[in-house]
């Protein structure tokens, strides 16, 4: 493991702050409603939580990994073919990502894909925003979606229940959510961050600069090297180290916005401190694009200006934060 440049520095993790969270009861009576409490206080305290026993077999996990290694490996004209469009979907090169307030671009490439729809698909031909075709690489490279739907389906209906879960802990009805969740947004991303070397060094590169995910529910299995790093509450950035057979799951800013900031949306970023290249898979587990986030749904006394749509938030930062938006 190479040395962590002081640029990126954090502390060792803190299982108060970042609690490895057992989901095995979440289906019995009489463990759901501490699950649920615990959940929320969590959400609450740092937005950040490791889930074990999340019922997603090994060998779904494995071989999304396996898949997203052989499509970063395929050759740059290959990838090429499916550059990442305007509605965030395709592969994007290194260098496109400037996230708000980082002074240079992140060093990773991303792979982004989101529910599989049809041409006929009502959302699509309404215009909604983020609802898109799927770009998958041509070229013998079928692999690609093979191998990363099981997973990517089995992970949307954890965060089904894991929102669930969260709403009761909330005291909403545990179905709460399940209407915007029938045809979520759902983005996935594959994550390849390369070796860094002196030159990202000299820059303070990150692999992910510091930010909050956009979205309601974050689901992010990583490998085993480390490197993702959140800024506790206190302003020190500490690690949260790869557990096996764990995921980490974080609360985004339109779920913090959707309960009137009573659950936290947390700074996190990502360097890579290996000479071996990392990966990662987040899904992004937000509800339908129209879904209408109003505060008041939580908390009758927020103001009634906050209210926004799903799609139209994510979409929003996106352009701020991905360079190939850019004047367009």
């Amino acid at each position: 493991m190479s040395k962590t440049p002081s640029y990126a520095k954090a502390q060792s993790v803190d299982q108060d702050l970042i609690p490895v969270i057992d989901l095995s009861g979440r289906d019995h009576p009489e463990t759901r409603r501490d699950l649920a409490q615990q959940l929320v206080a969590t959400a609450e305290n740092s937005g950040f939580f490791y889930i074990s026993h999340h019922g997603i077999p090994k060998a779904v996990c494995e071989a999304a990994f396996k898949a997203s290694r052989q499509f970063f490996a395929l050759d740059h004209a290959v990838k090429s073919k499916i550059t990442v469009d305007q509605n965030q979907r395709g592969w994007m090169a290194q260098g496109l990502t400037n996230l708000e307030g980082s002074a240079t671009h992140d060093a990773k490439e991303v792979f982004f894909w989101g529910l599989d729809i049809d041409q006929d698909d009502a959302a699509l031909k309404a215009g909604a925003p983020l609802v898109a075709l799927n770009q998958w690489p041509q070229d013998d490279a079928s692999f690609l979606k093979e191998n990363i739907m099981p997973y990517y389906h089995a992970v949307l209906d954890l965060g089904r229940d894991i929102l669930s879960l969260l709403a009761e802990g909330l005291g909403q009805s545990p179905d709460f959510f399940a209407k915007a969740y029938e045809k979520p947004l759902g983005r996935g991303q594959l994550v390849y961050y390369p070796a860094m070397d002196g030159d990202d060094h000299k820059a303070e590169r990150f692999g992910a600069a510091a930010h909050s995910d956009f979205g309601v529910l974050t689901i992010l299995m990583q490998d085993d090297l480390g490197g993702l790093q959140i800024k506790s509450a206190d302003g020190e950035w500490i690690e949260a180290p790869p557990i096996p057979d764990t995921f980490v799951c974080n609360i985004g800013d339109l779920l913090q916005m959707w309960t009137n900031n009573r659950l936290t949306s947390t700074l996190h970023r990502v360097i890579n401190t290996s000479p071996k290249s990392r990966f990662s898979i987040p899904v992004f587990c937000d509800p339908a694009s129209m879904t209408v986030i109003n505060p008041q749904d939580f908390d009758p006394a927020a103001p009634a200006d906050q209210i926004t749509t799903a799609g139209a938030y994510i979409s929003g930062k996106n352009r701020k934060n991905f360079a190939h938006y850019k004047n367009k």
